[in-house]
């Protein structure tokens, strides 16, 4: 079984990070890079690395030590517009862990990368006490991301039917969290 790690990027991992990123946004969502939607991209230190409560992971193919899946957060929660209203209202900045960036290399899929990027994540900003949700939107068009993020969390609206737009917004249960809200 091939050997993952999972870590915190450094310095030298943001370009190999920056690569996996516009080659999803190239190759997968097909729209290639907007600078309105990923300028985060192109400055990955001053959109994960040097803010506090931002983060970034990268998965690292333990054979060659290469760069082969991302995942960020930010206290980002979803501008209004593009997003609906109610959403931006539902999920205030500062207060909304938004997942970002959650992508893996086409030929290392289906191995749980993504799974253990999103609960390292998770566990990220159930440590830092002062998320009340997290938020994360994505193309369902990119294959198996809907089904995906389905198994992660809720949907909490599917534009598709509301705008006609190729979006589906999720809240993802923090594990602390996720305990709080049961007692």
């Amino acid at each position: 079984m091939q050997k993952y790690d999972i870590r915190v990027a450094g310095p030298d991992d943001l370009d190999a990070a920056r690569t996996v990123m516009l080659d999803t946004v190239y190759r997968d969502f097909g729209t290639g890079y907007v600078p309105r939607w990923h300028r985060d991209i192109i400055d990955l230190h001053g959109a994960y690395v040097a803010p506090d409560r931002h983060l970034l992971l990268v998965a690292v193919d333990g054979r060659d030590g290469a760069v082969v899946a991302t995942g960020a957060l930010d206290s980002r929660g979803p501008a209004h517009p593009p997003n609906p209203r109610r959403l931006a209202e539902r999920y205030p900045s500062g207060e909304t862990a938004q997942l970002r960036r959650v992508y893996v290399r086409a030929e290392h899929r289906r191995r749980g990368l993504a799974r253990r990027l999103v609960a390292a994540l998770l566990d990220f900003a159930a440590a830092d006490g002062g998320y009340r949700s997290v938020y994360l939107h994505t193309d369902p068009a990119v294959p198996g991301a809907e089904d995906f993020w389905r198994s992660q969390g809720v949907a909490v609206c599917d534009e598709r039917e509301e705008t006609g737009e190729r979006v589906v917004h999720f809240e993802i249960p923090v594990p602390a969290m996720a305990r709080t809200l049961a007692c």
